[in-house]
């Protein structure tokens, strides 16, 4: 048995003065790793986690005490991943935070590779213009910022909109493709009427001669809640509820039927009241909204199960491959987003309904 133990540190030493060797070369050996590198299933650092409307609103509304929108070119709480503090992530591909403008401010115009959404959360009348075309907000509308158009946001309203940003900066940062410009005027000449954009492709129409403005990004920067409710509400009518999500809908381009920006996709879904939504996962690490309604989700399996009593206005993540399991003590209805066209387009993306 010494002579085996014996034989083993000798091993174990050459090895160790091999690497040694290495390292000064800037190399590595792949048989020390390859099982982190070449996981048998996803294995995400990110956790899930929830954040309380009601408990983050005061520090919100704070900030507006702090800094001024022009100072901070956007005034935004980052919701952070607690596995990945000081990164502006919250999975590691998604970026997300409340962004709050008060009444008579504008958030500066702009303009970046990074793609946007933004989702309304509380208050209305507040504006983005995109490219020349402004839009009024109201809560629960989608609105998309494609990649490298001007943006800025301003409140002519009486009250304070906030609303949940959401974008692809850590992808791009990973990808080093990041680039950014600011514009020479506070806000940007409109020259298109409100609702110019979906009126040309809202309609399943689009213009005979034209492409798209935005290239890969749908040409509707803006997707009002009213309709979308009213499409839900539709399919619920119509007995259209799946045991795992209820009533859901995607938002798509209209010109390809696919995601409306190329890195995120957003949905929306009703779940009725007293829906017990069977687990399901999916590669997509997704951060939700919630709308309406009061319910739980029940996230991950085993030990690692956390549990969250969802109101309106909350958020919470849902980590790559961790279970998720939706209920609804009342009628809910939950936005989301993800980094799926990006998985659906390198083919990664994989989905598991459970019985459970």
């Amino acid at each position: 048995m010494s002579t085996q133990l014996e034989s083993r540190a000798q091993v174990g030493n050459e090895r160790q003065a091999y690497y040694a060797a290495l390292r000064p070369l800037h190399l590595s050996p792949l048989w020390e790793q390859l099982h982190a590198l070449v996981p048998l299933q996803p294995n995400t650092p990110c956790v899930a986690a929830h954040w309380r409307y009601d408990e983050l609103r005061p520090h919100l509304m704070r900030s507006g005490t702090i800094i001024s929108a022009a100072e901070a070119v956007r005034r935004v709480l980052v919701l952070e991943n607690p596995a990945l503090p000081g990164l502006a992530s919250v999975t590691q591909s998604l970026y997300a935070g409340l962004q709050l403008i008060l009444p008579g401010e504008i958030a500066p115009a702009h303009r970046h590779t990074q793609s946007a959404l933004r989702f309304v959360v509380e208050g209305r009348g507040a504006y983005t213009a995109v490219n020349g075309e402004r839009t009024t907000m109201e809560p629960g509308d989608f609105i998309i910022t494609p990649s490298w158009t001007w943006h800025d946001h301003g409140n002519e309203a009486t009250g304070p909109v906030v609303w949940l940003d959401g974008l692809d900066i850590p992808l791009v940062r990973f990808l080093d493709a990041g680039f950014a410009e600011n514009a020479s005027a506070e806000r940007q000449a409109i020259t298109q009427p409100e609702g110019h954009n979906f009126a040309r492709y809202g309609a399943n129409m689009a213009p005979l001669r034209e492409g798209s403005p935005h290239g890969a990004t749908s040409p509707i920067f803006s997707y009002p809640y009213a309709r979308s409710r009213d499409a839900l509400a539709r399919l619920l009518r119509d007995g259209a509820v799946d045991a795992w999500d209820g009533a859901k809908l995607r938002y798509i381009n209209p010109l390809t039927g696919g995601a409306p920006t190329p890195t995120m996709a957003a949905f929306l879904q009703l779940l009725p009241a007293g829906f017990e939504g069977k687990p399901y996962r999916q590669t997509d690490g997704a951060v939700f909204s919630v709308v309406e309604g009061r319910g739980v989700a029940i996230i991950g399996d085993g030990a690692a199960q956390r549990s969250f009593a969802f109101g309106p206005r909350d958020h919470f993540v849902v980590p790559s491959w961790h279970t998720l399991r939706l209920a609804a003590g009342d009628e809910c209805v939950l936005f989301s987003f993800s980094d799926r066209p990006v998985q659906i387009a390198t083919a990664l993306w994989r989905e598991q309904r459970l019985q459970g």
